[in-house]
């Protein structure tokens, strides 16, 4: 139907909830209401402003919108156990998807450009819709079943925007009923303790519904509490989920999670920070400051040209193409580094002004970089984030450049490598990080995803995991790891992150630069056991592996590489004397010779369907390059050495395989593993029990890494284990004096030799001593 001919002034007198999006001004009597305050200022983070609507992206997304609202008006359909035919309340995610389809609607009402602004009849089904669902399955009193999420965070998170928006319309019983619904889900019991599902990123989400319900039913005490129930997400963490103080963060209690439940708890607390700032209920906790530090510790040194490494994404490396309420948006490790970077930009603005020019410089550059899925007219943003994201572009600071340097994430078992054109990425298991995580029918084959798999990118290659990788990939042959190819059932070792290998010895030892990192690693399922070790360096990741046994009956196989080529990709390929090289990706030197090395290029066929029962079920074929080293059936103690030198030339990979002193690899058993690099000066070893290696000793399981630069040596020290047990470490080459150290080292001797003493702690953390030689 034609929109009515009134004036703005009309339309805001009689839909306040739009006043945000429309940059009017609110009427005396509202603006009198703290919480009335409150409630638009919700709608301005939520619906955006300082937009024009009629241009582009703003005008065809919020086209979008009108165009999804009458369909779903046109076929909401109420019935006793459903809204809409095909979405049945059972199981609740038709609960969470009817309030979806009922914002957006209510979206389509408020907002500017839409082609429903202010439809009357629109507002009408709308209410019918809140009244149904008020009615049969979402109100105080009635029962819960099937996923707690749906009840405690997916729908209430939806209605309460939705009582938000059209407020002024609904009454006093419809409001009292939304805000009692939200009681009886989300009792203020689900905030007292900080543990079960209410921790990390759900805290938020829970946290946000209360405030919100606090803020609409004009109830300061329920402010209050949702306000304080943050305090305990801040600190950092030393086991289970949450931050932890190496920027590590862990979701249901064994998974690396940063991508997602990470980016909801950022871009939830960006928001909530937003809300109550300079209000009776402002965010004062001093710890808040720990989530504004996380931003450039925990969260940007994982994402590379706007994508986030798919080893924080946790289940959601399985999700790819879904079809959501006739939208289709590849959920993409672009897709999670995107809505970690509209995150940030969030955030920003409780940020100090230095921090703030910081995280713009970065965004901006993503924003410049990511050619795969350009960030300013993404599909998963409305306009409220994208409007965010364009100012941040036109803010008056320069675009930062990808960083070079190390970063090892210890307590979830992760380390970014990262050197000039390019950036690599290893993911590891042990008793405190999970193989990989599955549930809700989503990536029932990830199960070697923390089997050592090594993942990178060069500018140019930003969709090497995002065109379809991980429906079309050979699960059992994930780039870098080493497995037993016993085949697995779908789930194997069980959902939420439950398998995980009994090791500890995973981590290594770092000086921010370059790195010693090592995995003990124990099959998934199988009798394979090994170590695995990676020194990253200066142009190279040097890769070796030792111990390698199983007893499986079956080959075991080390993944040098799998290089997605697209569709139909041609790319040549070609091996030379202990050398392999792939056009416009880079290369491999195999200080053995290349006469082990096996090598296919084959077509693989998938759908998203085939690893999430909610995925796409359109099939596509895809191109790889594969390369392996066969070590046997029942393998005992096998080894192998291989460097990885991504966007090396063909030229740079012959030369440096022909150059014999470039790398000296000391030890590659399974009690030692250590190489030297004389040109910058490198020593690093993994010792996986006490022993000697090179100039090195210790007396306990530990990883060294030691940087000569002229006279002076930098010698930083790691206790993978983690058992807290002082460890004693002899460099054994004349050393003058000590220049310094860290508090947690002694020096117990200099001369002939230097011997240390580390008090090593329980969190894996690098100890660094300096002497002059």
């Amino acid at each position: 139907m034609p929109v009515p001919a009134w004036s703005r002034r009309t339309f805001l007198i009689t839909a306040s909830a739009a006043a945000a999006a429309l940059g009017l001004p609110l009427p005396a009597a509202a603006a009198e209401s703290e919480f009335e305050t409150l409630r638009l200022r919700w709608l301005d983070l939520q619906l955006g402003s300082g937009f024009d609507a009629g241009a582009e992206p703003y005008a065809s997304r919020l086209a979008e919108t009108g165009t999804l609202a009458r369909a779903f008006r046109a076929s909401m359909a109420p019935a006793p156990a459903s809204l809409w035919p095909g979405v049945p309340f059972d199981p609740p995610a038709g609960i969470t998807q009817s309030y979806s389809r009922l914002w957006t609607m209510t979206q389509a009402y408020v907002q500017p450009g839409t082609g429903l602004t202010g439809d009357a009849d629109l507002l009408a089904d709308v209410l019918r819709g809140l009244d149904h669902l008020s009615a049969t399955v979402y109100r105080a009193g009635a029962p819960r079943y099937g996923n707690w999420w749906e009840w405690q965070i997916g729908s209430p998170r939806l209605l309460m925007d939705v009582v938000a928006a059209l407020h002024p319309h609904l009454g006093a019983e419809r409001i009292a009923a939304a805000c009692a619904a939200v009681d009886h889900f989300v009792p203020d019991s689900v905030l007292t303790n900080y543990t079960g599902t209410s921790t990390g990123a759900n805290r938020v989400d829970l946290c946000r519904s209360v405030a919100l319900r606090g803020v609409l039913g004009a109830n300061p005490a329920k402010i209050a509490l949702a306000r304080d129930a943050l305090s305990p997400v801040f600190p950092y963490v030393t086991q289970g989920d949450g931050l932890y103080a190496d920027g590590s963060f862990v979701q249901h209690t064994w998974v690396a999670y940063s991508g997602t439940y990470g980016q909801v708890m950022l871009d939830g607390l960006g928001r909530l920070f937003s809300l109550l700032a300079g209000s009776g209920w402002s965010v004062t906790d001093p710890n808040r400051q720990i989530v504004l530090d996380s931003v450039e510790k925990a969260y940007a040194p994982l994402i590379y040209d706007g994508l986030m490494m798919d080893s924080v994404n946790g289940r959601a490396i399985s999700r790819g193409l879904q079809r959501n309420d006739d939208r289709q948006i590849m959920r993409s490790d672009h897709f999670h580094g995107q809505g970690v970077i509209a995150a940030m930009a969030l955030l920003a603005g409780g940020a100090s002004p230095a921090e703030r020019d910081r995280w713009h410089a970065r965004v901006k550059g993503w924003i410049q970089r990511d050619t795969v899925s350009p960030i300013l007219a993404a599909r998963q943003f409305g306009v409220a984030d994208l409007a965010r994201l364009h100012a941040v572009a036109a803010a008056p600071v320069p675009a930062a450049p990808e960083p070079t340097g190390h970063r090892l994430f210890t307590a979830m078992d992760r380390a970014v490598h990262r050197r000039p054109g390019w950036a690599a990425n290893i993911a590891m298991a042990s008793n405190r990080i999970s193989y990989y995580e599955c549930g809700n029918g989503e990536n029932p084959r990830g199960w070697h995803t923390g089997a050592g798999m090594l993942s990178w990118w060069t500018p140019d290659l930003g969709d090497q995991y995002t065109d379809w990788f991980w429906p079309t990939v050979d699960p059992y042959r994930l780039p870098g790891t080493t497995v037993s190819t016993k085949r697995l059932a779908d789930r194997a070792g069980g959902e939420w992150g439950a398998p995980k290998p009994a090791v500890r010895w995973v981590g290594g030892a770092t000086d921010g630069e370059y790195a010693a990192v090592g995995q003990h690693l124990k099959g998934l399922g199988s009798t394979l056991e090994a170590r695995k070790s990676w020194f990253c360096a200066a142009d190279a990741v040097i890769c070796l592996g030792a111990g390698i046994t199983a007893t499986d009956g079956v080959p075991v196989e080390t993944v040098v590489d799998n290089r997605l080529l697209g569709e139909a990709g041609t790319r040549a390929f070609a091996t030379g004397a202990g050398w392999a090289h792939l056009e416009g990706h880079g290369g491999w030197v195999l200080p053995g010779g290349t006469g082990d090395l096996r090598t296919v290029q084959e077509d693989r066929t998938g759908a998203w369907s085939d690893i999430n029962t909610t995925g796409s079920t359109e099939r596509r074929t895809r191109r790889y390059r594969t390369l392996w080293l066969d070590h046997g059936t029942d393998p005992v103690s096998a080894s192998y050495a291989y460097l990885l030198m991504p966007g090396a030339s063909r030229y740079r990979v012959a030369a440096r395989a022909a150059d014999r002193d470039w790398l000296h690899v000391l030890d590659n058993t399974a009690e030692r593993q250590a190489v030297a690099v004389p040109s910058v000066g490198l020593t690093a070893a993994n010792f996986w029990q006490a022993g000697t290696v090179g100039p090195l000793t210790v007396t306990a399981p530990a990883s060294v890494l030691a940087r000569r630069r002229r006279s002076v040596l930098d010698l930083r020290v790691a206790e993978p284990p983690r058992t807290g047990q002082p460890l004693e470490l002899v460099w054994d080459r004349p050393v003058r004096r000590v220049l310094a150290h860290d508090p947690s080292v002694e020096v117990l001797a200099t001369g002939g030799s230097l011997r240390l003493r580390i008090t090593p702690g329980t969190a894996g953390a690098t100890h660094r001593c300096e002497v002059l030689l």
